[in-house]
């Protein structure tokens, strides 16, 4: 049976022993402040980044990963015995990731690499990757996965709740006096992957009404079906993660195991510390 090895990027908000339990290599997104470069778990890390975002007052900016940094994957896996690369990117909507991974293919020509553009983020992407590396160990052939694969893309969802408009001011995405406004008057903004993107989808007044209505939007995603998979993502804020869990559970059912996931710096940069939401995928 061919071995496929499988391969993803840190925007896929996997936790690193969920990883290691399914033999996923994750290529590090950057993350730049000024001229220092930072790889997404291994050099830095939610909490550091906002530790720091909080202390200078400026926020850093984010970068795909090398070609080269692929191709050292690919050559990786294959040095372990690989017979082909199936790698999954974050969303080409949001980075430059995935066409990096491309010219890495393309620099591998007599090896079976194959890349494919998840459209998606977060556990949405990482649920994907566990998904084809589930059915990589049952021998399924590559085209068979990436069908599979996308038949959870299809079938994914993400609520997420901002306590603050802090860090989107910071971003230049909404004016600090805007931001500070909204802040007064308690407008909390819940997020969804929407077209491959994170994206606005409503302003709540309260942070209880943002948690009850995300919920309430779980519920409506799920209907009558089954949720397969599901994880809590956060920034640095495991406590308020839990909390929003025992709030969604009111909501919504979910029998299995519950992961926790930092959304991890190349996605919280863009959303700030504090977020809070959900991703999970329902039944066929």
């Amino acid at each position: 049976m061919p071995k496929i090895a499988i391969i993803t990027d840190t925007d896929s908000s996997l936790p690193k022993a969920v990883a290691e339990k399914y033999g996923i290599l994750q290529v590090p997104i950057v993350v730049n402040f000024g001229e220092q470069i930072l790889r997404t778990g291994i050099d830095i890390d939610d909490a550091t980044l906002f530790a720091r975002v909080d202390r200078d007052g400026v926020l850093p900016t984010t970068a795909a990963p090398a070609p080269g940094d692929f191709s050292s994957a690919y050559q990786q896996a294959f040095d372990s015995g690989a017979d082909s690369v199936l790698c999954f990117c974050v969303s080409s909507e949001i980075s430059a990731t995935y066409a990096a991974a491309i010219t890495a293919q393309e620099t591998m020509p007599k090896r079976d690499v194959h890349v494919v553009d998840t459209r998606n983020l977060t556990m949405g992407q990482g649920f994907m990757v566990m998904a084809a590396a589930e059915a990589a160990q049952k021998g399924i052939t590559i085209p068979e996965i990436i069908a599979i694969v996308e038949q959870v893309r299809k079938r994914s969802h993400m609520y997420a709740v901002l306590p603050t408009l802090k860090y989107l001011a910071l971003s230049g995405r909404v004016g600090s006096l805007a931001a500070g406004f909204a802040d007064v008057i308690s407008i909390k903004p819940i997020l969804t992957v929407r077209d491959g993107k994170l994206d606005l989808l409503e302003r709540v007044r309260t942070l209880k009404k943002a948690w009850n209505r995300a919920s309430e939007l779980a519920a409506q995603a799920v209907g009558t079906n089954n949720v397969e998979r599901m994880a809590i993502v956060h920034v640095n804020a495991q406590a308020e993660a839990q909390a929003f869990y025992n709030h969604l559970s009111r909501a919504v059912s979910f029998p299995g195991e519950v992961m926790y996931a930092e959304l991890t710096p190349g996605l919280s940069v863009h959303s700030g510390a504090g977020m809070v939401g959900v991703c999970f995928v329902v039944s066929e």
